[in-house]
């Protein structure tokens, strides 16, 4: 178990073990769930993620993704 300080911001650190652990790096999205008096944090899942979950389309992950912000975008 590790403890952290909440900062300003209510920001904290995580730590260099579990940062390893779940091979965490900068930019990196995690996953905050609650449950009683406790926080649970886990490592989210990227597009990469899901790779192979899809029919091929013939597009890369890269194009996949830009087509779906283009159309995030143009939809606001």
């Amino acid at each position: 178990m590790a403890s952290v300080k909440v900062l300003p911001k209510y920001q904290i650190t995580i730590p260099k073990p579990i940062r390893k652990k779940l091979n965490l790096h900068l930019g990196d999205a995690v996953v905050l769930d609650e449950e009683k008096d406790k926080i649970i944090l886990r490592k989210g899942k990227t597009i990469y993620d899901y790779v192979g979950a899809l029919p091929n389309t013939g597009m890369s992950i890269e194009e996949i993704r830009e087509k779906a912000i283009h159309e995030a975008v143009k939809d606001e």
